[in-house]
């Protein structure tokens, strides 16, 4: 059983007020597809509550539609149905998939593709990719999002992150989050895979919800290791 405190009646979420733009609820949905297929997120969305989503997906516009209450029901939904580690390894899959299929297509992450950014030195790119989704996260969302460096690791910080919204939990639960930046890392350094965790969670009683970055990618971590 569920534990949603949003919820006003065994359907209908107690909004928020924060939104996504429907452009990246939009990615959210057809990566739950390319990772679940049909069926699953036909029954994830009834499982969150958002049936009505089955029938219409939101539009690809910059319209902030897309409560962040509606994306913690479903991320809350994905462990009810598979377990706390089960829910995890999808939510991860299901972030990196929606940076692919949208979040990299806004202008400022698009240009990271670009033959001249990828010539910049890989702790450039590391710091400029980040930025770039900052960028994104806090033009066109309500994810207030910034950048501190913290000796060898950089720190990804959201005053709220929407997969957090309203949720109660003993250890953090962005793990989609996650899976952003570590997609965001690999499209910006062409490749390099890098670290990501989750330090500190709105859902468990934090201030903001925290990750860290270890600002060399698990390759060169090895290698600086002999």
């Amino acid at each position: 059983m569920l534990s949603r405190p949003w919820l006003r009646s065994s359907d209908v979420l107690e909004p928020s007020g924060l939104y996504y733009p429907n452009r990246l609820a939009r990615a959210f949905f057809i990566a739950i597809e390319e990772v679940m297929g049909q069926t699953g997120l036909k029954i994830l969305l009834e499982t969150a509550g958002l049936h009505h989503y089955a029938r219409e997906w939101p539009q690809n516009t910059l319209e902030r539609r897309f409560d962040f209450a509606e994306m913690a029901a479903i991320h809350e939904s994905l462990e009810a149905m598979y377990g706390v580690r089960g829910g995890r390894g999808l939510a991860l899959k299901i972030g990196r998939a929606a940076f692919a299929n949208g979040f990299r297509e806004f202008g400022v992450l698009r240009g990271l593709g670009d033959p001249a950014f990828r010539a910049l030195p890989l702790p450039l790119r590391v710091d400029y990719g980040l930025r770039a989704l900052t960028t994104v996260l806090n033009n066109f969302s309500d994810q207030t999002s910034s950048i501190e460096t913290e000796g060898k690791d950089l720190l990804f910080i959201s005053e709220v992150c929407p997969m957090a919204w309203g949720r109660n939990s003993d250890k953090p639960v962005c793990h989609a989050m996650s899976g952003i930046l570590q997609e965001c890392l690999r499209w910006a350094t062409n490749g390099h895979e890098f670290y990501v965790r989750e330090i500190a969670c709105r859902a468990s009683g934090a201030d903001s919800c925290v990750f860290r970055i270890n600002k060399q990618a698990i390759g060169e971590v090895s290698r600086s290791g002999l």
